[in-house]
């Protein structure tokens, strides 16, 4: 369901790029604009996840480096049935985590130092656990795809605003810019991370509880997840990587959290205490 998922999202990407490229240069725009967003999935499929990695500054750790966190990934990944995933710590103070990657032989799971510290071993098992469920069930490829397109997007809204500002001599052109760079783009970079569904977070919080067996692990990491988000922001935090994380990586205070692809972690929360009575 995953692959389908992520087929249907860059068949839409295609679309809304064509599109964009229409109104700016007509059928001649719509060419090019096609072979850019065909070009722009061939790159996000392969490298999608390197790109969040790198814009993290994520280190990968071995066995030697981070004994622990490597020994709790390696039997997750065992009990899971996938293969061993590249492990990486990312220096942040603020707790949080999120898993990239094609496919589950190409992945990768990131815990921040915040996390590491803030939290015991039984949490960050739960909270790696929900990671592994996402790599599972192939939501790591639908998120770092559209992370990419959802950053191309920001761009070329950026720039069309920044065209339609300092160009005056068409105003023809000038109203087809305004339009793609104050209505159409962020519409299609909030078409993207709704895309990544909220029902996610919940199967992946439910993979979390089944295959530790102690939902109570992952419900005691939300709670201090949540808490922490409050008081603090990830430094290099975007709005295009905000729904690989675990949690939201902004304040809950702010308007960014209307448009979160993350359910609340008061739902969250009662969803596993559901589970911890059923188990």
């Amino acid at each position: 369901m995953g692959r389908i998922k992520t087929f249907i999202l860059m068949l839409v990407l295609i679309l809304i790029f064509m599109e964009v490229g229409n109104l700016i240069g007509g059928a001649e725009g719509m060419k090019i604009a096609f072979w850019m967003a065909v070009a722009m999935n061939f790159f996000s499929y392969f490298f999608s996840d390197k790109i969040v990695l790198k814009q993290y500054k994520a280190q990968e750790v071995n066995a030697k480096g981070a004994p622990e966190l490597y020994d709790i990934v390696r039997r997750l990944s065992e009990k899971a049935g996938l293969p061993m995933p590249k492990v990486y710590i990312i220096n942040e103070k603020v707790p949080n985590a999120f898993a990239t990657g094609r496919n589950p032989s190409h992945a990768a799971v990131a815990a921040t130092t915040g996390l590491l510290e803030l939290m015991n071993k039984q949490e960050v098992e739960g909270v790696l656990a929900h990671e592994m469920s996402h790599v599972k069930h192939y939501d790591i490829l639908t998120s770092s795809v559209a992370a990419v397109f959802a950053g191309a997007i920001s761009m070329i809204g950026n720039m069309a605003r920044y065209n339609n500002n300092t160009s005056r001599s068409n105003n023809r052109q000038n109203g087809l810019f305004a339009i793609v760079g104050v209505i159409l783009m962020p519409i299609a970079a909030s078409i993207i991370r709704f895309a990544i569904s909220r029902t996610r977070e919940y199967a992946a919080d439910a993979g979390s509880a089944k295959l530790t067996g102690h939902p109570e692990w992952l419900i005691s990491a939300l709670s201090k997840l949540e808490g922490y988000s409050k008081q603090a922001q990830m430094k290099n935090a975007t709005n295009e990587t905000a729904h690989m994380f675990i949690i939201n990586p902004f304040s809950g205070a702010n308007l960014s959290a209307l448009f979160s692809t993350h359910p609340a972690t008061k739902d969250r929360i009662e969803r596993l205490e559901n589970m911890t009575r059923e188990l």
